[in-house]
Parts: C-alpha cells; structure tokens; sequence
C-alpha cells in the first residue's frame, strides 16, 4: 500500500519544485543558512501542492487514463487505490498544506494559491484547450519561481521568468509529441481529447520556437547590465552551452527515442543529462559565488 500512495503523489515529480531553488541560486544568498531553510519550506510546500492536484487531477481523468497504455497501470484506473481512499488522502494533504502556510509569508501563500486554483482549472477545463493546455504547464513553472523569490522576498530578473517560461513551453509541447507519437488515431480521443486538435508537424514548430526562446533568453539573461552588476562578472555566459546541450539532448530524446512524455524519468536516469545538470548548477555556482 505505501509503494501505491508513493505512485499515487507522484513523489518523483516533486523533482519539478526544484524550480523554487532557482531565485536563491542567483540571489546571492545561496550558502546562507535562513535563505536556504526558508526555501526548502517553499519547496517542500509545493510538493504537497503539486501531489494534492495530481490526486484531483487522477480521480477527474480515471476512466480516460484506464484506456491509456501506460496510465492504465497507476493506481487509480488500476483499481490498487478506491477512488475514497484517494479523496481522503486528499483532505489530509490539504490540511498539512494550510498549516504549513502559517510558516511563510503572504507573498509566497498568494503565489502558492494561484498555483493550485491554475492547475485545477487545468485538471478541469484548460487541459481541454488546445495551446491554452501547454501555457498552463507553462504558467505552473513561472509561479514556481516567483513563489521561490517571494518566500525569501528577493527580486527575481524578468529574463529569468522568460527562460523559464519558454522551456515549460519546450517540454510541455515535446510532451504532446510523444503522446502523439505513442497514440493511435483511435486512442486520441478516448485518452486526452485535446491531442487531436495537434499534429506532429505543429508540435514540432512549437517546440522549435519555444527551444529557441530558451537559449536566447538565457543568453541575454547572462550578458545583461543588470546580471553583471550584481555578480560583478561576465563569466555568466559560459554557462549558456550547458543550456543549449540540455535542450538539445531533450530533443534527440524525443524525436530519436520516444522519451520525452516523462521528463521526470529522463532527469533521473539519463546520463549525459544528469551530468549536464550537475556541470551547470557547479559552473554556475563557481562563477556567482566566486569560489575559485
């Protein structure tokens, strides 16, 4: 039972709440015991959040997931888990949620509110829309980190949100791809109706221009005024091939391998990618904090 509560959160998408620690990486603050303990209470919030919505969003789509060749076997549609069962795991995660909030500030509780009522309305109507859909995904991550800035009440540059706008569009879109790829034409309608208002050769533009979206406000993020004033140096810009490499790889993940429904599974059990990963958060951190 505890292995089927375990898929039932999704704790291995709590991986996604890694965004909160975007603003503390860049606020200077990063090393510093109160910024740091107060950002892990912000993250550790929103994963109770985001696996409160997943519960919500499982009993809303129990009979379309049943018919879907992967998420037929979660345990929900699979029967391991009663649909009460899961309404009461609900409630309580929801009353931990709310005496959680009384451990930050308002800032942060704002931002928290319009993450779930968004990914609510996405559980019930936004997921329907076609575009609308992957902007949800998208809005989901910028107030991830806008909640990380506001719970230790430090700016948060606005190439940043732009970043991280474009490549929760890159990935919500490659997502749609590959479910496209994996889906029959009799499928599309029974598992998510909105993927039939999508093609491979639009999902493929989309993806193409939100890619480039990343890289070049990344890129100019790293060279503007602003960011070299703060950090005293330009050095930030040699950060921007691991960016490009880890776009890139998602992207032969996708179109070569057929991976890229599962991004979670693909930041915890790609190689390249993991040691992507670790090379920029290190590159950056040396460059920032000037640890030579």
């Amino acid at each position: 039972m505890i292995k089927n509560y375990f898929h039932l959160l999704r704790v291995p998408q709590w991986i996604k709440n890694l965004f909160v620690f975007v603003p503390l990486l860049f606020s200077l603050h990063f090393f510093e015991a109160d910024y740091f303990v107060q950002t892990l209470k912000g993250f550790f919030i929103f994963c109770l959040a985001s696996s409160f919505i997943y519960i919500i969003n499982d009993i809303i789509d129990i009979e379309a997931d049943a018919a879907h060749p992967k998420k037929k076997l979660r345990p929900l549609p699979s029967g391991k888990i009663s649909k009460r069962s899961a309404w009461y795991a609900s409630v309580l995660i929801f009353v931990i949620l709310v005496l959680l909030l009384f451990l930050v500030n308002i800032a942060f509780i704002l931002y928290l509110i319009s993450f779930v009522v968004l990914n609510v309305l996405y559980s019930l109507y936004f997921k329907h829309i076609v575009i609308l859909d992957v902007f949800s995904i998208a809005a989901g991550f910028t107030l991830r980190v806008l909640g990380g800035a506001a719970v230790i009440s430090v700016p948060v540059s606005s190439w940043l949100i732009l970043t991280t706008m474009f490549i929760s569009l890159f990935l919500g879109v490659m997502k749609r791809h590959s479910e496209l790829e994996q889906m029959s034409d009799d499928q599309l309608g029974s598992t998510r109706k909105v993927l039939a208002e999508y093609s491979l050769t639009f999902t493929n533009q989309i993806a193409t221009v939100a890619a480039a979206g990343v890289i070049i406000c990344y890129a100019l993020y790293t060279v503007s005024p602003r960011t070299v004033s703060i950090f005293g140096s330009e050095n930030l810009i040699y950060t921007t091939p691991f960016v490009v490499f880890g776009i890139f790889r998602f992207m032969y993940l996708e179109y070569l391998n057929q991976k890229g429904e599962n991004t979670t599974q693909i930041m915890l059990t790609d190689i390249p990618m993991i040691i992507t990963v670790i090379l920029y958060a290190a590159t950056t951190v040396l460059i920032i904090y000037k640890i030579f």
